[in-house]
């Protein structure tokens, strides 16, 4: 698959700090993504073990989740542990996978954060920029933002706020579960990112291509 890359990942943190603001501006996070149109989806996730990221895409369709392409990487992580600046440690065993993928998902799916980050610019939004594509993150603990009690029912929602701004949803996915942190990346808004996740988690609470990956990535290596 062919990717845009923005920078080299050999930064600081404060450099990183810097780039994540520049890049923000160009985020695009308020276009509603075509859930009638979406047949294929991928799910992405990187687990580090031993200071060595393992990412892994898996692409499925949609909505039946048959795994179609399976990529996994594995390679030393190269930026420290810094809350906000996940994407330079993952993005660039991610980018190595995503240059190898044969398929061309319409939607990418991320276990991380989107807009609902300090600066705006989570890994999936970051990440967006490189696909060019929707691109929707999955956070499974707050990152930043306030919101109000959610019922317990699958389904339940409500707005996820950082200082006067709405940067994404807090969804419950199933009954009686901790909810995820739901919010756009790149070229996708919160209602569409909301309901793409709903209609990917129809037994559990994470999203179906997200556990998939999730499963990929921790057995690799």
């Amino acid at each position: 698959m062919r990717i845009h890359p923005r920078h080299a990942w050999d930064v600081t943190p404060a450099e990183a700090v810097a780039l994540q603001r520049q890049l923000a501006r160009e985020v695009v996070a308020d276009r509603p993504i075509d859930l009638s149109a979406v047949r294929v989806v991928a799910g992405v996730d990187v687990s580090v073990k031993e200071n060595r990221s393992h990412a892994a895409v898996v692409v499925s369709t949609f909505p039946d989740f048959r795994v179609v392409e399976t990529v996994t990487v594995e390679r030393p992580t190269p930026f420290p542990y810094v809350p906000g600046l996940l994407s330079f440690r993952e993005g660039p065993v991610l980018e190595e996978a995503f240059e190898r993928l044969t398929s061309e998902p319409d939607v990418f799916l991320f276990d991380g954060m989107g807009t609902a980050h300090p600066r705006r610019i989570g890994i999936a939004c970051h990440m967006g920029l490189w696909l060019e594509r929707p691109t929707i993150g999955c956070g499974k603990t707050r990152l930043c933002g306030r919101n109000a009690p959610l019922p317990e029912e699958k389904g339940a929602q409500v707005p996820l706020i950082d200082r006067g701004e709405t940067i994404g949803a807090v969804v419950r996915t199933r009954t009686g579960t901790h909810p995820l942190f739901i919010s756009p990346g790149h070229r996708a808004d919160i209602p569409s990112a909301v309901a793409l996740v709903l209609a990917c988690s129809p037994k559990f609470r994470l999203p179906e291509p997200i556990r998939q990956a999730h499963k990929a990535a921790g057995a690799f290596g």
